[in-house]
């Protein structure tokens, strides 16, 4: 596993999304890139991440792409990709980018589960900043972000964990994380269209569960139709 940098921002802060529960990394980034003005200056590469690409104004997305903003001096790490199974070598060469930019400090956004509705609660823990959020005083942390954690060493890592009700992407979760975000740095967002987007979410999933429903209803009501017809 390698990374390329076209550009060598100094000092940044650098804030890394990759998919876990309720997808909350991965909208974070992609809100991040799209309502800031960014530049791709790289990616990471390996033959062991899965084939897959995007294509976004005529140029082809790479899985694990860099962008960088000049304004708040942000180096953004975007991932449309899996990396289960590959942790520890992305540990490494997350803490390499570090170090080849001096970063003043990795941010990475996580997602945890929430069995309690109608409630998300954001937790946070770091070697190096403070923040207005629920220190994580005990728990049990997997995936890169254990490996970051047990590898970083004395290089400033800041672990970001918000709540997530299940498996389907949690757009409001990811709003409370660029609230956080937005507060930490001021970086002036609008975190709102995440709100709406999830209000969206929910009454389509709400729409699609009923009609779900309502075929189950309809196939049972068939079935006994038939069972009585034979029998």
């Amino acid at each position: 596993m390698k990374f390329v940098l076209n550009k060598k921002p100094k000092n940044p802060v650098i804030i890394s999304g990759f998919p876990s529960i309720g997808l909350i990394s991965t909208i974070t980034t992609k809100f991040l890139t799209d309502h800031l003005e960014v530049e791709d200056i790289g990616y990471i590469e390996s033959e062991n991440l899965v084939p897959l690409t995007a294509i976004h104004n005529s140029r082809i997305v790479h899985p694990i792409t860099f962008y960088y903003n000049k304004k708040y001096n942000l180096l953004i790490i975007q991932s449309l990709t899996d990396v289960q199974g590959f942790e520890w070598d992305l540990a490494n060469t997350l803490l390499e980018v570090g170090r080849a930019v001096n970063a003043k400090e990795l941010i990475v956004v996580e997602g945890i589960p929430n069995h309690v509705e109608n409630e998300i609660n954001l937790y946070y823990f770091s070697s190096k900043s403070k923040y207005k959020l629920k220190p994580l005083t005990e728990g049990v942390v997997m995936g890169t972000t254990a490996a970051l954690l047990l590898k970083a060493e004395d290089f400033p890592v800041t672990c970001i964990f918000a709540e997530a009700h299940s498996q389907l992407p949690d757009s409001e979760a990811a709003a409370k994380v660029v609230e956080a975000l937005d507060d930490h740095m001021n970086l002036k967002l609008d975190y709102r269209p995440l709100l709406e987007a999830a209000k969206k979410f929910e009454k389509n999933l709400k729409i699609m569960l009923e009609k779900k429903k309502e075929n189950i209803s309809n196939t049972t009501s068939q079935e006994k139709k038939e069972l009585s017809y034979f029998g």
